[in-house]
């Protein structure tokens, strides 16, 4: 397991963990009361870091490299899965998956970001920055789940939408905007889950539904920290002060009542327990597709559209 460097406690208990368990091993001698002790201490320490994180604590968990992506929860949480490629005008952007797939037996268009687990991949999903062809994919599988009268669930997990040339000279801010006209208007449930990092329009690209929610350790703002701070400070040295500024946590989404709530994560993120958080995940999205099929397509777009048209505060 890798470990962050606010985990450094963490790291230096579990590795006298491993030697202790080590020698006891070797040398065939009973250590189970100084394994017991550093368990229990292990257990105490991880959540008290856990429940005193900071802003900036959350952006580096929501970044980990063993986070969960896209593809290990559809591995997980669905019982079938057929991958639909391609915007049907550019190409296939592998920064967004999606296809049909069933939960519980239950038909739904499942689609979001992936970013990849090693570095060859990473480059191959563009880091999960998706292209206009992306979102353009994307829109593409959510009609066609309209017309087959299956719900939507999205898993929002970029750093941002990719901001390249060629992107723009394709119409990254025109393929955006036509995904948040259209998803409002969808005729099906939609249910948007942040799984890791949701920023600016890569995020809101794939981000409007019935139900936005957000897990306990990720984020979700206009920019991130890094390009906050390089924008007012003139460095990314000052990213830890933006994280706070920016109030891009899930609970400070959720108390602005931005995000329709909170799903939370095991003690050590969604990486120190990854089936355990796929279970929780799965659970509110059957129990919320249900919720949603009772309400009448014509009242849940009108739902929806309030629901967005109120957003926002401001103070003269």
């Amino acid at each position: 397991m890798q470990f962050l460097d606010f985990e450094k406690p963490l790291e230096d208990l579990t590795a006298q963990l491993d030697k202790i368990k080590g020698i006891a091993e070797k040398n065939h001698v009973d250590m189970s009361a100084s394994i017991k002790e550093l368990e229990a201490s292990l257990v105490q320490t991880r959540t008290h870091i856990y429940q005193n994180l900071t802003p900036w604590q959350r952006v580096q968990l929501s970044r980990h490299p063993e986070r969960p992506y896209t593809n290990y929860y559809i591995s997980r949480i669905c019982n079938k899965f057929t991958e639909l490629f391609g915007d049907r005008n550019v190409g296939d952007d592998k920064a967004i998956v999606g296809g049909f797939a069933e939960i519980d037996g239950d038909p739904v268009m499942i689609i979001g970001h992936q970013k990849g687990t090693n570095t060859k991949m990473r480059q191959l999903r563009n880091f999960g920055m998706a292209n206009p062809e992306g979102y353009r994919k994307a829109l593409r599988l959510m009609k066609l789940a309209e017309k087959f009268n299956r719900p939507i669930v999205t898993l929002i997990d970029t750093p941002g939408a990719y901001p390249g040339l060629e992107a723009e000279e394709r119409g990254q801010g025109e393929a955006i905007a036509r995904n948040l006209f259209e998803m409002v208007n969808l005729k099906v449930p939609v249910i948007c889950i942040i799984i890791g990092e949701g920023a600016s329009g890569g995020a809101l690209g794939i981000g409007i539904g019935d139900r936005v929610v957000m897990l306990e350790n990720t984020w979700y703002t206009v920019i991130s920290p890094e390009n906050c701070s390089t924008i007012l400070w003139r460095s990314w040295d000052f990213k830890v002060q933006a994280a706070e500024q920016l109030k891009l946590t899930s609970k400070d989404m959720s108390g602005f009542g931005l995000v329709d709530g909170v799903i939370p994560e095991p003690i050590g993120g969604a990486h120190s327990q990854p089936e355990a958080m796929a279970g929780t995940l799965k659970a509110y999205i059957v129990k919320t597709i249900a919720e949603l099929k009772k309400i009448n397509a014509d009242k849940r777009i009108e739902q929806r559209i309030e629901k967005f048209s109120n957003m926002g505060f401001y103070q003269d």
